[in-house]
């Protein structure tokens, strides 16, 4: 019996294990180093700087993200934006969540969307949008443009609205 019970409790276990991919990271293997960002959008012409590295044995992949964009009409005091970001792999669901923690307030939780086939675009679409008004959206999409540097497009929908960018980043390794 107690055999039995042993099997029931390890065997969705063991059947996850046998479908994941040797590394469920690759997608993200990119990204861990220091970045500088060329930034541009609602906000304004900006720079940002950003680390990324795997935290608490491999298990997450954290961002941290300054970006400081300079007085402008609209903007006259300029801006400067933070935010902290941990990817997770959901064994379960068999996906990406990215949970993203911003200076002004705002959660949002998404998930990966869509991988393109050559790795170098990944498209994730929020979940949920913390201290955001009910059916706000969020995406975000990555495209890697060569071994040291991608781009980061943030769109933004209000309720009942089709996505617009709010801000368009180019981003290089730092040396």
């Amino acid at each position: 019996m107690r055999i039995l019970s042993s099997l029931i409790w390890f065997l969705p276990v063991m059947l996850l294990a046998q479908t994941e991919p040797a590394d469920v990271w690759e997608p993200l293997r990119h990204f861990p180093g220091q970045w500088t960002g060329a930034e541009t959008g609602k906000s304004g012409i900006g720079d940002g700087e950003r680390t990324y590295e795997f935290i608490m044995n491999g298990r997450y992949l954290y961002f941290k993200n300054k970006s400081v964009f300079k007085p402008q009409e609209k903007n006259p005091q300029g801006e400067v934006h933070e935010d902290w970001t941990f990817y997770s792999y959901d064994r379960f669901r068999k996906m990406f969540v990215m949970r993203q923690f911003n200076i002004e307030g705002f959660v949002n939780q998404f998930v990966l969307d869509s991988l393109a086939a050559d790795g170098k675009t990944l498209v994730f679409v929020s979940e949920s949008v913390e201290n955001a008004p009910s059916g706000f959206r969020a995406r975000m999409t990555y495209r890697i443009v060569a071994a040291d540097e991608f781009n980061e497009t943030f769109e933004l929908a209000p309720p009942g609205q089709e996505f617009s960018v709010y801000t368009e980043n180019h981003w290089k390794r730092r040396e």
